[in-house]
């Protein structure tokens, strides 16, 4: 068992050990354990004894070598964890050790103890720890696009892309609780179910893409026009322009992933006619102050809804570190509905 002691002035701690188990990329792209030094927080970190670690695309790529870690980040892939606090740094003051939380981490989260910032920290309470590892990198990623950068609003249309993926289940959820329309693509009749029964008026069928055209009829309830006011899109290329079609008039189309690649041939006639605005964004290169800014309103306006189990996770599945390949071979099949986690063996 972990007995407490005070091994520094203001840092309170867990009798640790002194190495983690960390998956490393070897050098044939293979995930690899690997014992390393145990870090010590820096003054506004926590360290946390990980629970479970959330898959993403992102660790993916970063495998394949297409994903750069930002220079001030973990070369370690992992991007969000849940766990004990184990270790505070001497300014902490949000949360505190023996507290349970999920986390977006700045790399490293494929460890059996993870560092983290103190303000991408959320309060788990009496939710399921292991679940709530499904939590952090797609509500970040979720507020800032769909609420900050594209600004939805009540009774607004929005289109997701992929609603079964870790991100589309939760922002259907999140979006419909806020009083926006959702509508979404998934690829098969099962994907959709689960959709729709999270919150989605309608799913269809991205191997249809007439639906574009469909969805270019339905009304905005709040603006009076026909269309998508919000578009979040993992696609991209052949998606970009159809978009367009789908776009109701002043849309808001953000790109948050490029899975259909990232050059395409299109006209630009209806982003002037409409008067579109096209943005994207990737969050792990923010600056720790904007990624603290976005924590701070999903604190405020997400966090209690996901406390009082209005927003559940979907988890598709769980691997043992030791089955990391399996795990990112269930992502990159595209079978997957939901989170696949990932747990210290």
């Amino acid at each position: 068992m972990l007995k407490s002691s005070f091994s520094h002035p203001g840092i309170y701690c867990f009798m640790l050990p002194t190495k983690r188990k960390q998956l490393i990329i070897s050098g044939n792209s293979a995930l690899v354990i690997k014992n390393t030094e145990m870090p010590e927080p820096a003054s506004h970190e926590v360290l946390i004894k990980v629970t479970a670690a959330g898959v993403n695309r992102g660790d993916i790529l970063q495998r394949r070598g297409l994903y750069k870690a930002p220079d001030n980040a973990s070369a370690v892939p992992g991007l969000e964890v849940s766990g004990k606090i184990v270790k505070a740094g001497i300014d902490v003051t949000s949360v505190k050790v023996g507290d349970t939380v999920c986390a977006l981490t700045e790399g490293n989260g494929y460890s059996d103890y993870a560092l983290s910032h103190e303000d991408y920290c959320f309060q788990t309470g009496k939710l399921d720890l292991q679940q709530m590892a499904a939590f952090p990198e797609a509500l970040f990623t979720i507020w800032h696009n769909i609420f900050q950068r594209c600004g939805l609003t009540r009774e607004e249309n929005i289109l997701i892309h992929g609603g079964s993926n870790g991100i589309g289940v939760i922002a259907i959820q999140l979006c419909a609780l806020l009083g926006a329309r959702v509508f979404c693509t998934a690829g098969s009749e099962e994907k959709r179910a689960l959709c729709q029964k999270l919150g989605a008026e309608k799913a269809f069928d991205y191997h249809l893409p007439s639906f574009f055209e469909e969805l270019s009829h339905i009304p905005s309830l709040k603006h009076g026009k026909n269309g998508m006011d919000v578009i979040l899109d993992i696609a991209g290329g052949d998606f970009i322009e159809r978009n367009f079609i789908a776009a109701a008039e002043e849309a808001r189309i953000c790109l948050i992933a490029l899975i259909r690649g990232h050059k395409t041939t299109v006209s630009f006639a209806p982003v002037m006619t409409k008067r579109l605005t096209i943005t994207g964004s990737t969050l792990r290169p923010l600056s720790q102050l904007q990624k603290s800014a976005i924590s701070e309103d999903i604190r405020e306006r997400v966090w209690p809804e996901i406390l009082a189990g209005k927003i559940k996770p979907v988890i598709d599945s769980v691997f043992p570190f030791s089955e990391a390949d399996l795990a990112h071979q269930r992502m990159e099949s595209g079978l997957h509905s939901g989170k696949i986690l990932l747990l210290p063996d």
